[in-house]
């Protein structure tokens, strides 16, 4: 089923996020243990990364063969621009179709670790709606983009990043899915703005993370950019040395977050789950979403 499919079927959409494993007992407590407790939470999809300059390429077709394979859900590929050119692109897109993959998250992504900045490789892509109008082009895919609530890092005016956000569906994006956030009036605003000043129809899915720890969160949100609200940093640095009680303010958060985006009709969500199922089945017990909740 394609990601338009999903939303034209239901209410609220819930996926989530995976990322390929990086040693052989990562790779076996994902399918061993966290896969399956993840699919008991019945999400409509998980979507799989694809690393910095295409460095996970072989390990992401395997984890989605593997999941699509044995598992029987819908999942959907990460793709970027990174180090790949036109042709390099295509026959991912082929091995990806073979595998089964109906949906792809296209990316500009992020360079290789030590690159200063983005550099597009000859007959490469220079942005994401490149790749999107391509990927459109061939056909055979539903396609998602990301969306930054709080602007792109490297775009120095959040509305000049949105206007791109909306750029790349005209390119022929299906639906957006947001980069993590934690102020949720950073998210009604990016909505806002796509909405009524641009015109775009297509869902807007929030992403979210339960946060884990501390330090985790601290060094994702300095490299993807995403801000920590003054209060939420305040209680981190109050568990800054209780794990425990810090992935417990994470579910705390997250939940209410959630609860929020969906009492405003958000058509769907998207846990970042960093191959743990713990506090999004806590999330989602807390909403009501699965048993147990309340």
């Amino acid at each position: 089923m394609r990601f338009s499919e999903f939303h034209r079927q239901r209410e609220l959409v819930v996926s989530f996020e995976l990322f390929p494993p990086k040693t052989p007992e990562a790779h076996a407590r994902l399918f061993e243990d966290e896969l399956p407790a993840l699919l008991r939470l019945s999400p409509a999809f998980l979507t799989c990364t694809y690393g910095a300059g295409g460095s996970t390429r072989e390990q992401t077709l395997e984890v989605v063969g593997r999941i699509a394979r044995e598992f029987g859900i819908e999942i959907a590929s990460h793709l970027t621009c990174v180090g790949s050119s036109r042709e390099q692109i295509d026959a991912y897109l082929d091995e990806a179709a073979g595998l089964g993959v109906a949906n792809i998250v296209a990316l500009r992504g992020d360079p290789p670790r030590g690159d200063a900045g983005f550099r597009p490789v000859p007959d490469g892509f220079q942005r994401a709606a490149e790749l999107v109008a391509h990927i459109r082009r061939r056909g055979g895919f539903d396609i998602a983009v990301a969306g930054y609530p709080e602007g792109h890092p490297e775009c120095p005016d959040r509305t000049e990043d949105w206007r791109h956000c909306a750029e790349k569906v005209a390119a022929g994006a299906d639906v957006i899915i947001t980069q993590l956030f934690y102020d949720l009036e950073d998210f009604w605003a990016f909505t806002d703005f796509l909405r009524n000043r641009m015109g775009v129809t297509v869902p807007i899915v929030a992403g979210v993370l339960p946060i884990l720890s501390t330090q985790q969160i601290n060094r994702f949100c300095s490299l993807c950019g995403a801000r920590i609200p003054p209060a939420v940093q305040a209680r981190l640095e109050q568990y800054a040395d209780d794990p425990a009680s810090c992935r417990r303010y994470g579910v705390e958060l997250a939940t209410d977050m959630c609860r929020e985006l969906i009492a405003r009709k958000v058509p769907g969500i998207h846990f970042y789950t960093l191959n743990r199922a713990a506090s999004t089945a806590e999330v989602m017990r807390d909403l009501g979403l699965i048993a147990g909740g309340g």
